[in-house]
């Protein structure tokens, strides 16, 4: 019996079934990396302000990440049930960690020149993190989103194991039948979702950062992009 790596009679015959899985892992995917984000900036403006707590917030955010993710997902069912909520606590705690890091690193690079001159401005604390430290750091904020997001694709198909895997389920489906069309079809479009949200990523850190852009074409731009204004008013 013919059975090729693609097909276009598998997907006239499964288009909905592959669309839904499809939507089901995009909306996985966007839905853990916002409430990661989330989660990951406090988290390391608390650092920011306390580095004391450096240790032990890396150090739990680091342990999540190390745990398999079949184990996670197993070890979570009894208590979240079988399903969407089961794997998005389980995609949330893997970025975390990417998302933290790349967050406090973003914010230890900011240059303490623009940081002395808005706090000679007499900015408060508030608006200086939203003003100063937030837009330098967003290069490398934008950064750890890409891994987390094209990591976090990968992870879904891991939510098969309670059976809540978006394209996984079609792939772990094909791999029990030997069917290599649903096989092929999944795993191309766990990439193709990958590129694209990666792409849309690159994109919008762009438009946010357009002063990074300036000094990467060699162009004489102000510090901090649209957080200059201090370091503009203080000279």
């Amino acid at each position: 019996m013919d059975n090729p790596w693609l097909s276009l009679d598998y997907l006239r015959r499964s288009g909905d079934e592959v669309w839904e899985q499809l939507v089901i892992h995009t909306s996985l995917t966007l839905q853990a990396i916002v409430i990661a984000a989330a989660i990951a900036l406090p988290l390391a403006m608390v650092v920011r302000r306390s580095p004391r707590f450096a240790g032990p917030i890396l150090g739990i955010t680091g342990v999540l990440y190390t745990v398999p993710s079949f184990a996670l997902f197993a070890l979570l069912a009894p208590f979240t049930g079988i399903g969407r909520t089961t794997v998005l606590i389980g995609l949330v705690a893997y970025a975390l960690l990417v998302l933290v890091r790349n967050t406090v690193v973003g914010f230890q690079g900011v240059d303490p020149d623009i940081v002395d001159a808005a706090r000679g401005l007499g900015y408060s604390r508030m608006r200086m993190l939203l003003t100063v430290e937030l837009p330098n750091a967003l290069p490398s904020i934008f950064a750890g989103l890409r891994i987390a997001t094209v990591s976090t694709v990968a992870l879904v198909t891991v939510g098969v194991v309670v059976g809540y895997g978006g394209l996984g389920q079609l792939m772990f489906r094909g791999m029990q039948s030997n069917y290599r069309a649903q096989i092929a079809t999944s795993a191309l479009l766990c990439l193709a979702l990958a590129l694209v949200l990666d792409l849309l990523l690159v994109l919008i850190a762009r438009w946010a950062t357009p002063w990074a852009r300036d000094r990467r074409r060699g162009r004489r731009s102000p510090r901090g992009g649209r957080s200059a204004t201090a370091a503009e008013a203080a000279a």
